[in-house]
This record gives structure tokens, C-alpha cells and sequence, in this order.
């Protein structure tokens, strides 16, 4: 299989115009392609994965040891080789974020609201640390000391909370509309509550910059090669990644129509089936040049936008 010129035309530009930040690149390689096949890369077979998005040695071995200082990667000598891996509270919290990025965006409302009550009783640093993270979880701050999402994850902010060590300084409770007396509208209340006018731009981007690269790929005449097959796999999740984990996640029933980030998936989705199978060949070729027994991705895998086959 030869590279399609037309797909590399459009990679290169991709790369010129959104160069990606290389630690957040590193972070899209080892949740999407080096978990799968144990989450541990030997630093010779990282630094053959960001080649081709044009990220040298140099760049990449300050990017991992960033993200080790954060507490994202550990590293391992062997000798004079190196090794990384995912940290296991990083794993966690890498396979949510995952979670979200390959499954649908079908959540229903129960007519519920979890409510985070009582952060006016932290002090100045832990407020705003609580209002970083439930934000980036997707709750609304609605007034001073209450923090509120109409689907949230009682999985995610029970690790929130334990990994801040705020389980015993807040209080967490579900509630619903009381009948019989009339309110504001809940439009009114998400409107508020929620700007989801960048989200709405980001979709609505992601599917004019890609949707000519899935008319390409389903239009060439022979299949993609593996490499490049793997740089469009990364390249499709890194740019689908930003705007998806900015998304509060609101059920269907509380978002605008059309909502783009329906849109957004499933041609995502659609990429990645045809890109998944040629870039394991490559990834797996790169892993086992440095590691003869790196094994073939785990099951879970093959369950990544609905299922792979």
C-alpha cells in the first residue's frame, strides 16, 4: 500500500494551519493507541509515533517529562533505554475521559439535578480548585456555593472528590422540580447556566475541516497505508477530543436542534472505522521493535464507537 498524495496534502495542512501541542499530542497517542496494547511505550517507538506530526526528539522528551512531573506518566530505565507508562490514578481518569470520547451522546434526562452544596466553607484555594474541576466535569456554578448538572456522573465526582480530599467538605444531593409551582423555564436555566456557544463552534468546525478527508478516504483507490492511517486516526480523536471533553455533556432533551455535536460523532465515528485497522498494523509494528512481546490491543477496544467490527 502506498501513501494516498492527497491525504498527505491534507495532513500537512492540517499540521500547518492546528499544529497540535505537543504534550497534549503525547496524551491523544497513549489514551488512544498505547493503552490498548498495555499503556507502556519504550521512548525510541514514542519518539517513531510523533515523527510524522513533525514533534523531534527533543520536543518530545520535554513534553514526557512534563507530564511525568504532572503525575500522568511514570518512566522506567532499562540500561540506557526508558520506558513510560500511565500512572494508575492517570489511568482512571484517562479511561472517563476515553469513555466519553467513543461513546455516543445519547444521554436522556430523569428530570434530576445533582447539586454540589457547601463550598462556601472551603477556604480561598480549595474554592477555586472545586470550581476548575466541576466545571471541567461539566457543572454550572448558579449561585454562590452551588454547583449543579442535570445528568451528572456519580462515578466521576465521587473521584473528584476523593482525589481532592473533599469528600467529607461538601454535600451532594439530587433534586426535582416541585410540581404544582411554577418556575422559571429550564431553558432559561440552561441558558444561564451553560454557554455553549464555543462547543457549538467546535463541532460545527470539526465537521467542515473533516468531512472531506472521510469523502478522500471512501473515494481512493486502493487502501490507506498504515502510517498514514495512524497519523488520520490521531489526528481525527486529538481534534474530536478538544471539543468533546469541553462539552458539559447536557441530556438531549436540554440541548438546542440541531445539536452539532451529533454530527460531530458520527463522523468521527465513521473515520476511525475506516482508519482503526490499517494504524493497529502500524502501531503494533512499532511498539514490538523495541518490545517483541507488546500484545495486540485488548478487547475493550474493539467496543470504541459502538463497535469496530
Amino acid at each position: 500500500m502506498q501513501n494516498n498524495q492527497k491525504i498527505n496534502d491534507w495532513i500537512a495542512a492540517f499540521l500547518s494551519e492546528e499544529p497540535p501541542r505537543s504534550k497534549s499530542l503525547v496524551m491523544t497517542i497513549f489514551g488512544d493507541s498505547v493503552v490498548p496494547h498495555g499503556g507502556m511505550v519504550w521512548l525510541g517507538s514514542l519518539i517513531e509515533m510523533l515523527a510524522p506530526f513533525g514533534v523531534n526528539d527533543r520536543l518530545l522528551r520535554t513534553s514526557v517529562f512534563r507530564l511525568a512531573q504532572e503525575g500522568w506518566l511514570g518512566s522506567q530505565r532499562d540500561g540506557r533505554r526508558s520506558n513510560y507508562s500511565i500512572m494508575p490514578d492517570a489511568q482512571r481518569r484517562l479511561a472517563r475521559a476515553y469513555r466519553r470520547v467513543y461513546s455516543p451522546l445519547t444521554t436522556h434526562w430523569s428530570g434530576n439535578w445533582t447539586l454540589v452544596l457547601g463550598t462556601n466553607g472551603l477556604d480561598a484555594a480549595e474554592r477555586a480548585s472545586m470550581r476548575k474541576e466541576l466545571l471541567w466535569e461539566g457543572y454550572s456554578v448558579i449561585a454562590p456555593g452551588i454547583a449543579c448538572h442535570p445528568a451528572g456522573d456519580a462515578e466521576a465526582l465521587e473521584a473528584l472528590l476523593q482525589r481532592m480530599g473533599m469528600l467529607n467538605k461538601v454535600y451532594v444531593c439530587q433534586v426535582s422540580e416541585l410540581p404544582g409551582v411554577r418556575g422559571k423555564p429550564l431553558a432559561d436555566l440552561v441558558a444561564e447556566g451553560w454557554d455553549l456557544s464555543d462547543v457549538i463552534e467546535g463541532y460545527t468546525k470539526f465537521v467542515a475541516r473533516f468531512t472531506p478527508l472521510l469523502e478522500e478516504l471512501r473515494s481512493a483507490p486502493e487502501p490507506i497505508a498504515p502510517e498514514q492511517a495512524f497519523v488520520v486516526r490521531t489526528l481525527v480523536i486529538h481534534a474530536y477530543r478538544r471539543v468533546q471533553l469541553h462539552d458539559p455533556q447536557l441530556p438531549v432533551e436540554l440541548l438546542p436542534t440541531p445539536w452539532p455535536g451529533a454530527a460531530a460523532y458520527e463522523l468521527a465515528r465513521e473515520l476511525y472505522r475506516v482508519t482503526w485497522e490499517p494504524a493497529e498494523q502500524h502501531i503494533l509494528a512499532t511498539l514490538r521493535r523495541e518490545d517483541p512481546d507488546a500484545p495486540t490491543a485488548a478487547a475493550a477496544f474493539y467496543d470504541r464507537f459502538t463497535g469496530l467490527r
